[in-house]
């Protein structure tokens, strides 16, 4: 190889600029063909996308934001709430009922906008502190939430044009498809004006301010979409287990698993924390917890550390090293 054109520089084609977008495409395809009999299979990958999806959220609040959430459980949890009490006790159709999940963990985000005024750990801190005011309020409400003993018979996902949304192949088609649409709008956020000044934030954020950039405008903005995001992923979960309780909903688990999921799969893609659920995830549930039914996420814990020491962008990052390797 001529050392003047190092493969990193190498321009890739039309061929290779599409090849990934393809593989992925032909995944999602294959994935109901493949297991959509094996119900336990289905629900694993589909409890997977949930996660993937918060963990995508999680990383734009980092990548974009600039900010390290400890409390995306809150949003979680007010989008399952939300939207399971509205389709219970007003019949909002559940597709319609998981936007307004969505839009009731933003308005959620919107009390918590002081905190932007926080940094590091202390803003990390403090919506974790929220997240556990709302599952407080959670339990205490039992007019409304049914306080502890949860909320049963939640309505499943409706069908479509004849086709069965509650069916595991059904679930599978409506969480790829939110992520889907989640990572399309990541992606253009990113490519726009208000992604180039976050950027630039990361930085210097005093030096954005002086040329007129609105810093903690725009760390709110990120914060409304992403707990929007948690939002309607909690609201479908909701939907696909048909019952809900304030443990559960504001578990942490929602908070350590995205967040491992996005830090192994690379928190700075947009695919990658997606990638990086399905992998932790199934590996977990598929593989570690049958070699070691106690303990097995102690696995996943050494799994991350070395993925932190060999690789610190996550898997994404590694894979294309391995690739540009091999090119040369």
């Amino acid at each position: 190889m001529n050392p003047t054109t190092p493969s990193s520089s190498r321009k890739r084609g039309p061929i290779e600029r599409w090849l990934a977008p393809l593989a992925i495409a032909l995944t999602c395809i294959a994935i109901p063909l493949l297991f959509g009999t094996d119900n336990y299979v289905m629900s694993l990958i589909v409890a997977a996308l949930v996660i993937g999806c918060v963990a995508m959220s999680w990383a734009l609040l980092g990548n974009l934001g600039g900010m390290v959430s400890f409390g995306h459980s809150a949003f979680f949890g007010i989008g399952a709430y939300t939207s399971a009490i509205l389709t219970i006790k007003l019949g909002v159709p559940v597709l319609a009922g998981m936007a307004l999940g969505g839009l009731g963990a933003l308005l959620a985000a919107i009390v918590m906008l002081p905190v932007l005024r926080l940094r590091g750990p202390y803003f990390a801190l403090a919506i974790l502190a929220y997240a556990h005011i709302f599952r407080i309020l959670a339990t205490e409400w039992t007019t409304l939430t049914g306080g502890s003993g949860g909320i049963a018979n939640i309505p499943v996902l409706q069908t479509l044009l004849g086709y069965d949304l509650s069916s595991k192949a059904g679930a599978y088609a409506v969480i790829l498809l939110i992520v889907l649409i989640f990572a399309a709008v990541y992606r253009a956020i990113r490519a726009s004006h208000y992604g180039l000044a976050l950027r630039a934030m990361h930085d210097s954020e005093d030096a954005t301010r002086v040329v007129g950039v609105n810093s903690t405008l725009l760390k709110g903005l990120m914060l409304l979409v992403s707990a929007f995001m948690a939002g309607v992923a909690g609201a479908f979960n909701a939907h696909y287990i048909n019952f809900l309780e304030p443990d559960y909903a504001f578990s942490g688990s929602w908070v350590t698993i995205p967040i491992v999921a996005a830090i192994f799969g690379g928190y700075r893609t947009i695919t990658g924390p997606v990638i990086g659920a399905l992998v932790v995830y199934l590996l977990d549930q598929l593989v570690f917890k049958s070699l070691i039914p106690t303990g097995h996420q102690l696995v996943l814990g050494g799994l991350l550390v070395a993925m932190i020491v060999f690789s610190p962008s996550g898997l994404l990052s590694l894979l294309r090293r391995k690739d540009h390797a091999g090119v040369e």
